[in-house]
């Protein structure tokens, strides 16, 4: 097949660098062509692009509905200062929860299908971003394994995630409160079927707690002990930030967390979220404590 996209696998279970494209100008056959790449990698990064914001909406529109248009994901004040106050400000604890490994929004009643992220502003180390494939960490699981979670859920909440590094939202906080769902949280399956390819994906995570018929303990040692199994090379890459990268991940296969890095640095990255569908990424909220 002819295609102007010059296309290089990672060294890892999953995703690719594409160069010879840009994103602004990107016509239906080749956008096509993108996202079946996209389905079959689920991680497609595409460096030194030059997109405004609105490119990227626009870009991020032709994956699907979008949850939310874009967003800036930094640690910079609205008058441009650098956020200091680790202790109190929500900003930092959202971001500094987001070092963990995660998938978006399974916290709320549908999983998001994906998103587009784009780098402006990058710190002169770390800060990078990894990203670990739930699709080939299944598949490595041995029977007896598969067989025993084939039935297993477990609830998903942000307020959960983010106790765990003693972040208590308030109203009156700079974060404006997104993800903090006000109703039971979801229920989701352990292993999820991929609505496109069918694939079968474990769904983990930091939001992930309370296997119902777990003790709580016993639970949590569960989760922690398989997430640990799925993020191990080689279903892992980790990308050092370029200004001008722009990534597009699918959330669905994929979990992703944010690198360290001197938050005396600023780190600018915006994202548009791809929305999920209700038919294949709902999951119900049976009644349950408060998470």
């Amino acid at each position: 097949m002819n295609s102007k996209l010059d296309l290089r696998p990672l060294d890892a279970s999953f995703g690719a660098i594409v160069n010879g494209v840009d994103l602004k100008t990107v016509g239906d056959h080749l956008f096509n062509e993108i996202y079946q790449l996209w389905l079959d990698h689920s991680l497609l990064i595409f460096p030194k692009q030059t997109m405004r914001g609105s490119d990227q909406v626009q870009f991020a529109k032709r994956f699907g509905e979008l949850e939310f248009d874009i967003k800036s994901v930094s640690n910079i004040n609205k008058d441009g200062s650098v956020r200091s106050d680790t202790k109190n400000d929500d900003v930092l604890k959202i971001l500094q929860g987001n070092m963990s490994w995660h998938a978006d929004s399974s916290y709320l009643p549908v999983l998001s299908k994906g998103a587009v992220f784009s780098a402006k502003v990058v710190p002169s180390s770390g800060g990078e971003t990894s990203w670990a494939d739930m699709r080939s960490a299944y598949d490595a699981l041995d029977s007896d394994t598969k067989h025993n979670i084939s039935n297993l859920a477990a609830y998903h909440s942000l307020y959960y995630s983010q106790s765990k590094l003693g972040h208590n939202h308030s109203t009156r906080s700079d974060y404006n409160g997104y993800g903090f769902f006000d109703q039971d949280p979801p229920l989701r399956p352990l292993v999820y079927s991929h609505p496109e390819t069918q694939r079968k994906i474990l769904t983990l995570g930091r939001h992930a707690y309370g296997v119902p018929g777990m003790k709580e303990n016993e639970s949590e040692a569960f989760l922690a002990e398989l997430l640990e199994f799925a993020c191990q090379p080689p279903r892992v890459y980790q990308h050092n930030w370029q200004v001008g990268d722009v990534a597009v991940w699918d959330n669905r296969s994929l979990l992703h967390q944010a690198r360290p890095w001197d938050m005396t640095e600023p780190r600018i990255m915006y994202q548009s979220r791809i929305a999920g569908d209700e038919k294949s990424d709902f999951a119900p909220s049976p009644k349950q404590g408060a998470a």
